[in-house]
C-alpha cells in the first residue's frame, strides 16, 4: 500500500469522479484507475462502485476514508518533524544553570524558545560548574551556564554574562547606610561567599580583587541558602548582582566597589553536532549579546 495509492483513493472519494480527481492529481484517468485498481488488489476488497455515470463508496470504502485521511495526515507530521530536525528546529536540549542566569537570561531564553521553536525541548537542570563539566564530558548535558573562568579539557565556553557585585546585608546593618561599600568596610563582619569547590576560577578571581583578608563566615553552595542566613542577621553575604534580585524582604542590597572587576558567567558546550544544539547556541549569543 502506497501513499500515493491512498492520496488518490482519498481524493476520488471526495470527488466521486474521476476525470476531476486525475485533473487534480495532474495524472490522466487511466493511471488514476490503475491506482485504485493497485489498492484495491492489495486490500483485497472493493473500496469503490464505478460505472459509466456514477462513482459511490462501498461500506469498506467508507470504512477505509477515515483509516486513510489519518494515515496521510500523519505521514505529513513525519515529514515535517523530519524537516524541522533538519532545520534544528525540533528536539530536546538539556541545559545545566547557575543561580546568576534565573533572574533574566534563563527566563528570556525560555520564553523565547517557546515562541520562537515550540517543538524545542528545554531540560533544566541546577548544578554547580564543575558538576556542569563532568555532564558535558559524559553526554548527560548539551550545554551549561557557569560561572567563568572555568577550565576543564574537552569543555569550550564563552562569557555570555557579566555583572558586578554586590553586598547583601540586613535592613538594620550599619553598612545599609551607605550607597556603595568598599571591600575595607567588610573587615572584621562576618562575610558568607560562594564556596571555592564550586567554582574555583571565580573564587580566586574574586579574592584578587578584594586585595584583602576578609572575615569568611561561610563558604556556601547556594546563593539562596546565602540569602536566608543574612536574613537571620548572622553576616552579610557577597554575590554577584544578578543573583542579589531575589533579597528576603528585610534585607537590602549596596554596590561593592572592586574597580572593573565583574562576575562572568559562560556558556559552555563540548560539541554542536546537531542542528537543535546549534540552533540554541545561536539563540543564547543572541539573546546575551555576547
Amino acid at each position: 500500500m502506497e501513499l500515493k495509492h491512498l492520496r488518490a483513493f482519498v481524493l476520488l472519494a471526495q470527488e466521486l469522479h474521476f476525470g476531476r480527481a486525475a485533473a487534480q492529481l495532474s495524472i490522466v484517468q487511466p493511471a488514476l484507475s490503475m491506482q485504485i485498481k493497485l489498492l484495491e488488489s492489495g486490500l483485497g476488497v472493493r473500496l469503490l462502485d464505478r460505472n459509466r455515470h456514477s462513482v459511490t463508496l462501498t461500506d469498506a470504502g467508507r470504512a477505509f476514508l477515515p483509516e486513510a485521511q489519518a494515515t496521510l495526515h500523519q505521514a505529513a507530521r513525519a515529514a515535517d518533524a523530519a524537516r524541522a530536525s533538519n532545520r534544528g528546529e525540533i528536539g530536546r536540549v538539556r541545559l545545566g544553570f547557575v543561580s546568576s542566569v534565573l533572574p533574566q537570561l534563563l527566563p528570556e531564553l525560555i520564553r523565547t524558545v517557546h515562541q520562537r521553536y515550540p517543538r524545542i525541548e528545554l531540560e533544566l537542570k541546577d548544578m554547580p560548574g564543575p558538576d556542569q563539566a563532568a555532564a558535558l564530558k559524559s553526554g548527560l548535558l548539551d550545554f551549561g551556564l557557569m560561572r567563568l573562568p572555568a577550565s576543564h579539557p574537552g569543555v569550550q565556553t564563552r562569557a555570555v554574562l557579566h555583572e558586578h557585585f554586590c553586598v547583601a546585608l540586613p535592613m538594620d546593618h550599619p553598612l545599609a547606610l551607605k550607597t556603595s561599600i568598599h571591600p575595607s568596610d567588610l573587615l572584621r563582619v562576618p562575610v558568607y561567599v560562594l564556596a571555592r569547590r564550586y567554582a574555583p576560577g571565580f573564587y580566586d578571581e574574586f579574592t584578587q580583587a578584594v586585595g584583602m583578608p576578609l572575615e569568611i563566615a561561610s563558604e556556601l553552595g547556594e546563593f539562596t541558602t546565602m540569602l536566608a542566613l543574612v536574613s537571620a542577621g548572622l553576616g552579610v553575604g557577597v554575590l554577584p548582582q544578578q543573583a542579589a534580585r531575589a533579597l528576603p524582604s528585610n534585607c537590602v542590597s549596596r554596590h561593592l566597589e572592586l574597580g572593573a572587576f565583574q562576575a562572568a558567567t559562560g556558556l559552555a558546550w563540548t560539541e554542536l553536532d546537531s542542528a537543535v544544539k546549534t540552533t540554541v547556541f545561536n539563540l543564547i549569543v543572541e539573546l546575551s549579546g555576547a
